[in-house]
């Protein structure tokens, strides 16, 4: 029987089973934030249903439509009210991101973080409340709405630099692209749990969510480590300063999934260090100076714009897409050019519930999108060429996706999962590992204290187009939907553009390591 010195292995499993934690631990974080996001979504068909359908008021005996509806939606204004209170949090979360950087990197992540899902869930809670309290005031709402979206900006970028914290850069794309379906996997249990109770107390659907992120805020209070070194295991490798192709090669071979550091035994502790110098957090300009965080954050913005405006209008689309060809002959389809191109097949028609369950097909897209770019991002060391590539390929996707859906529901289904992975790759890697490779970057000479800013102001400018998406497609959405489908392809363009000066830089350099490799260098 060998002994391994437990000085070697003790370390390591240490290191490997913390990890695990913190991925485990901000994966159910921030699917509790999107959880807690989705309820309004599903609960607007109700404040504002088809009274008609339900027969005369019990009251009065009145064959009003709107006599079942919730006060200030009951008018024909509704859809602009639901507008606004989608708008109240959008705006107010783009607004809150920028600053919410700022302090994060000031407070301790763990506080802030439990505080901020604490603070999500009594908002999140009120909102429903209101149902309890027979609230008819607008005002409440939007004022509701503007808290929750500023207290929801603590979630991103805390989660992003604990990750970007215990995880050093070889594998960090295919991790974060597998951790990032956090998003998707919250947006699909908060339509499920939101659902239970939208048709006999929609006021649950918003507290039940509530209590869910509140109690995974006090979980997180408890069980959150923030840095390896609170628990004596070293840092990751961010970045690799050594010139030497061999060491290069030996550095990202141990830099794994669930890799102990990048650094040599020689220079690991095996209990906690002593505190160093506190480096002084990155301001908001010097964030802004560091090289390729403009680029990647102007292109997020036109990326989540597009993929918020799926995100807020695809059921609503698939649902008017399906009544139009339930009711519309094939001669007035095939002559009027004009025409929104079918998306589903010619005799399909969907209730407002099924076009939520196939618009989640987008969101299962999403989720392979942001792996593959992740996998292929970490194999060939280019962010920004995976994300242009992506783009390139979505804009016709888009343009086909308004043009082949007539082909029945199979192409339906097919080009719904290829748009989203398309479309969400691309946002899902900028979000997630980009963010953290900008976080540690190599001209912050090992100050980490930038990673929690510079997520906040790429994920804030990101959250502009995030909120300018749904509202364009609102304006837009009179004069024909396949304007809206040219405003999204115009979109996906110029986000491949914005990344054009930092592609042709990632060209550059496997031009010149290839020329390297081959003995081609100039002396």
């Amino acid at each position: 029987l060998v002994l391994v010195p437990p000085t070697l292995t003790s370390p390591l499993a240490l290191s490997h089973r913390y990890r695990g934690l913190t991925l485990v631990l901000t994966f159910l974080c921030y699917t509790s934030y999107h959880l807690s996001r989705k309820p309004i979504s599903i609960v607007k068909s109700q404040l504002h249903p088809n009274c008609s359908a339900l027969g005369p008021n019990p009251r009065n005996d009145s064959n009003s439509s709107t006599w079942c509806s919730w006060v200030p939606f009951d008018g024909d204004n509704y859809k602009e009210l639901f507008g606004a209170l989608d708008n109240a949090f959008l705006v107010a979360y783009a607004i809150g991101m920028f600053i919410s950087g700022i302090f994060g990197e000031r407070l301790p992540l763990r506080y802030y973080l439990s505080g901020g899902m604490v603070l999500s869930g009594l908002f999140t809670a009120l909102f429903g409340l209101g149902y309890f309290w027979d609230i008819h005031v607008l005002w409440y709402f939007i004022v509701v709405q503007v808290c929750n979206g500023l207290v929801q900006t603590t979630g991103w970028p805390s989660v992003v630099a604990c990750v970007g914290n215990w995880f050093g850069k070889g594998k960090r794309g295919l991790i974060m692209g597998i951790w990032n379906s956090h998003t998707s996997v919250g947006n699909i249990l908060g339509s499920l749990i939101a659902g239970v109770w939208v048709s006999s107390a929609w006021g649950l659907s918003f507290v039940v969510p509530g209590i869910i992120i509140a109690a995974m805020g006090i979980v997180c209070f408890f069980f959150l480590v923030e840095y390896p070194e609170d628990v004596g295991c070293s840092p990751p490798l961010h970045h690799v300063t050594t010139t030497n192709e061999k060491d290069l090669e030996a550095v990202t071979s141990n830099e794994g999934p669930l890799s102990f550091s990048g650094q040599s035994s020689a220079n690991r502790s095996d209990g906690p260090k002593e505190p160093a110098v506190e480096p002084e957090a990155i301001s908001f300009l010097g964030a802004l100076r560091i090289p390729g965080v403009v680029e990647f954050s102007l292109c997020l913005l036109f990326a989540k714009l597009v993929s918020y405006t799926f995100l807020y209008w695809l059921p609503l689309y698939i649902v008017n897409v399906g009544e139009f060809l339930g009711t519309v002959r094939w001669e007035l389809v095939w002559q009027g050019e004009r025409l929104l191109t079918p998306l589903l097949s010619l005799t399909a028609h969907f209730s407002a519930k099924e076009a939520g369950d196939l618009s989640t097909l987008f969101d299962v897209g999403g989720i392979l999108g942001g792996i593959f770019a992740g996998l292929i991002s970490d194999y060939s060391g280019g962010r920004a060429t995976t994300c242009c590539v992506m783009l390139v390929i979505a804009a016709p996707m888009l343009f086909l996706y308004n043009h082949v859906g007539q082909n029945g529901i199979g192409t339906s289904i097919a080009m719904l999962i290829v748009c989203g992975a398309l479309v969400n790759g691309p946002y899902a890697l900028i979000t997630t590992a980009v963010s953290a490779d900008l976080g540690t970057h190599e001209s912050l000479k090992g100050n980490a204290k930038a990673l929690s800013t510079v997520t906040a102001i790429i994920d804030g400018t990101g959250s502009i187009g995030a909120a300018l998406g749904p509202l364009l497609a609102g304006l837009i959405s009179p004069t024909g939907w396949n304007n809206v489908f040219y405003m999204l392809i115009a979109a996906d363009v110029l986000a491949c553009l914005l990344l054009a000066r930092v592609v042709v830089k990632e060209v550059r350099g496997w031009c010149g390591y290839m020329a390297r490799k081959r003995g081609y260098v100039r002396t």
